[in-house]
């Protein structure tokens, strides 16, 4: 077994929010009662109109619960958002803050950090009574903390790369296509 090098002190480290994954499967268990029920039990053109129907929403649910997450490596920082993903060097980090939410600025962008929602009654509830910071607070001062530590890193260098997630946009917005075709044709 080797011992880790120097430069690589831990693991990649996740970010992600429990609350917003077990909404999530909630909300997709629920949509999928009714949807099925209605694609199943339906009559006439119910059933079309549920199947559009789930093609949009499922992943816009998808989207907004279980795909957040911010994932901090060695080198760079990913932050995956409901429609973009954002890969951001480390050394193209100017701050990662918290305020009414949690955000990183990099080259006169400000990215916000779905995945670490800010609770301002936490952060009372600590500041009252002297407990340790609020979740998400903390979770800015280790990503802080590793963008200080990592800026200088030979391979932390280079331009923030956004991209846009049409792996959920596309079938949501032919969701919505096919679910408004189906009420005009009726």
């Amino acid at each position: 077994m080797t011992s880790p090098s120097p430069e690589q002190e831990y693991a990649d480290r996740r970010y992600r929010s429990p609350a917003g994954i077990a909404g999530g499967v909630l909300m997709l268990a629920l949509a999928g009662w009714l949807g099925g029920d209605a694609a199943v039990r339906g009559e006439g053109r119910t059933p079309w109109l549920a199947l559009a129907g789930l093609l949009c929403v499922v992943p816009l649910i998808i989207a907004f619960t279980l795909r957040p997450a911010v994932f901090a490596g060695a080198s760079r920082l990913l932050v995956r958002n409901p429609f973009r993903t954002i890969t951001l060097p480390w050394g193209a980090v100017d701050a990662v803050r918290a305020g009414y939410s949690s955000e990183v600025l990099a080259g006169g962008s400000t990215y916000q950090l779905w995945s670490v929602p800010v609770s301002l009654r936490k952060r009372k509830r600590a500041a009252r009574g002297g407990a340790d910071a609020a979740p998400a607070d903390q979770t800015v001062a280790e990503l802080q903390e590793l963008a200080e530590r990592n800026a200088s890193r030979e391979d932390a260098q280079g331009d923030a790369v956004v991209r846009w997630a049409y792996e959920v946009l596309v079938p949501a917005g032919v969701g919505l296509v096919l679910f408004v075709v189906l009420l005009v044709v009726g």
